[in-house]
């Protein structure tokens, strides 16, 4: 079978003297793991189709019973250029990208992930990232993947909890206090599902929140103590 889809490079490893395997995440065929053979000799010309978080139509070939596919070809989209000339747009992008790899399953597509890591890739490339990114992409693929929370948590406010959850990632920025608190209650939910539901630490996982000196005094002081409820286990909805 041979198609070609939409998809981002979520992660990639060297095989063999000169092929690549790469995961990555396609708008019709989900998460799906790939070959591109010959990219690292001198005249490989699928190598860029192989770089971290690159966004390209990939024209794909899947024998018959098999379960890694071999790119034959493909067109770059995107390459998200201001990220890859910032080590910390960078690190936040593959924190995203490695999100993806272990909270999707293979071949399950969802249309709504697909944009979801489009989109915050792309508002990354063109704006400087916020203290919030990493929390309100993190809950929104929560959502997505059918762990979400289906009311606030920690004494959050419902409308900071919406915005956490729908409002563009680059217009979350917060300077009042209790904001602040609230956004610190949120990376505290996001560090509490992660470290619950994934088997092993995330490589990626960095202290993408606030830095301490930008936190209000009672954010430092106060640990929450509420309980927050076990994210459903349902699968979630196709999108």
């Amino acid at each position: 079978m041979i198609f070609t889809d939409s998809g981002i490079i979520l992660f990639r490893q060297e095989f063999r003297e000169t092929d690549r395997l790469v995961s990555l995440y396609t708008r019709e065929h989900g998460r799906i793991n790939a070959r591109l053979p010959g990219v690292a000799r001198p005249s490989g010309k699928l190598k860029a189709l192989s770089e971290p978080f690159a966004c390209a139509d990939y024209r794909i070939y899947v024998r018959r019973g098999g379960t890694v596919g071999t790119v034959t070809g493909g067109k770059i989209r995107h390459i998200f250029p201001s990220i890859r000339h910032s080590l910390k747009r960078t690190a936040l992008a593959m924190h995203f990208c490695e999100l993806f790899q272990r909270l999707t399953p293979l071949h399950q597509p969802s249309e709504a992930k697909f944009e979801l890591l489009l989109s915050s890739l792309t508002e990354l490339d063109l704006g400087e990232p916020n203290p919030a990114f990493a929390a309100a992409f993190t809950l929104r693929l929560m959502t997505l993947a059918g762990f979400g929370i289906d009311h606030p948590v920690l004494k959050i406010s419902a409308e900071f909890w919406r915005r956490m959850h729908e409002d563009k990632l680059s217009s979350l920025t917060f300077t009042d206090a209790e904001d602040l608190l609230s956004l610190a209650k949120c990376n505290s939910v996001c560090r509490r599902f992660l470290s619950q539901y994934l088997a092993y630490p995330l490589n990626t996982l960095k202290t993408f929140t606030l830095d301490e000196e930008e936190l209000p005094p009672l954010a430092l002081q106060e640990e929450p103590s509420e309980p927050i409820p076990a994210p459903s286990l349902q699968p979630a909805s196709a999108h």
